[in-house]
């Protein structure tokens, strides 16, 4: 229910002015996945009270907006951090809609020169909110445009090069800047400051995923049974995307072998056949414990030869498969390399050889 995907920008990185309630999602003549981003778009809540879990965040943007309503001003600067897929994108839509302004999406990939922020800055209507994901990749010279922008409501355009440049000052109308970042560390110190509101998306609980789950399901028009969401939820990482993407995963399964009706066993049959074991763990993430596990005696092992031995790119392994194996406790980064725990071993079912980290009477993974 509470998901976030990369926009589709038009050239200068925004899209047009749309209402708040509507997805950034378009969907593309002939593209295979043209189902799934409506489904997307239709699951994802239009309100604070429709959205599942993040419940301080919640309540502290509730009050932040709902003064500005009352102040008659727009809302102050608003920075969404966390993983991917918790549902950063929607809440960006969701303070245009309780505000009541349109919403306009762009990224920081693509805004690479300073004229193309100008240029979207100087489109703004009063009072509208701007969304820019990733906001941390944006290039410094258009960083340093937004300080401006985002503080006194102003930009100087620079005409002409060299001695002969000129600023022009172009005043801008009062707007909202939803910035959102999955790697708040790397914004510099004076782009974090100058937002008004920051919040921190925490990973879901599997009670709040199995909410997200049965409202998807009921939206969909699926039946399921709490089991059933309950085996989904405990495989999607905390994250609502994911709990969505199994859903249908699960429902294409549910059609063709159970009539469409989703319990306990056909949850587990459906995941099983899409790869995605009981901690939620995939191909990917198992051929990494593997190869660490059975080629490497449980490490440690470098971040590169890691990668080699399972076939994929360095930066695949350190970005997608490493982060959910570490917070899972299967996985340590330490200063010789990558190191499986105890709980990898178990995990897959085998037994850690006398001389490895894990191994019964030789020191740990901390010297103990």
């Amino acid at each position: 229910m509470n998901w976030d995907d990369s926009s589709k920008g038009t050239p200068g990185g925004g899209l047009p002015p749309t209402d708040a309630t509507e997805g950034p999602d378009r969907l593309v003549a002939g593209s295979a996945d043209g189902e799934d981003q409506a489904v997307e778009a239709a699951l994802r809540p239009k309100s604070l009270d429709e959205f599942v879990g993040q419940e301080r965040v919640r309540e502290q943007l509730d009050l932040v907006l709902k003064a500005a309503l009352a102040r008659g001003a727009t809302a102050d600067h608003v920075l969404l951090s966390g993983a991917p897929g918790l549902g950063k994108t929607t809440l960006s839509m969701i303070i245009a809609a309780e505000m009541g302004a349109p919403i306009r999406i762009t990224s920081g990939p693509a805004i690479q020169h300073a004229g193309d922020l100008a240029a979207i800055l100087s489109s703004l209507q009063e009072g509208e909110v701007l969304f820019l994901d990733e906001i941390h990749r944006m290039s410094r010279p258009a960083e340093e445009m937004l300080y401006m922008a985002m503080e006194d409501f102003r930009v100087d355009v620079i005409v002409g090069k060299g001695p002969g440049a000129t600023a022009i000052p172009l005043e801008l109308p009062p707007f909202t800047l939803v910035g959102a970042t999955t790697r708040a560390g790397l914004l510099p110190p004076p782009l974090r400051d100058r937002f008004g509101f920051t919040a921190q998306m925490e990973f879901y609980e599997p009670v709040e995923l199995e909410r997200v789950i049965h409202r998807s399901a009921h939206l969909l028009d699926l039946e399921i049974d709490a089991e059933g969401a309950a085996e989904i939820a405990g495989r999607s990482r905390g994250t609502p995307r994911i709990a969505n993407r199994l859903l249908r995963r699960v429902r294409d399964y549910a059609q063709v072998k159970a009539e469409g009706y989703i319990n306990r066993d056909i949850a587990s049959a459906a995941l099983q056949v899409y790869e995605v074991d009981e901690r939620g763990l995939d191909r990917l993430d198992r051929a990494v414990l593997g190869a660490l596990l059975k080629l490497f005696g449980g490490g440690p092992v470098g971040l590169s030869t890691l990668a080699v031995a399972v076939g994929e790119e360095r930066e695949t392994v350190e970005e997608v498969a490493e982060p959910f194996l570490v917070r899972e406790g299967l996985l340590a980064r330490t200063p010789r390399g990558r190191v499986a725990t105890p709980a990898a071993w178990a995990h897959l079912g085998l037994a850690p050889p006398p001389r490895s980290p894990g191994a019964s009477g030789q020191p740990g993974l901390f010297g103990a």
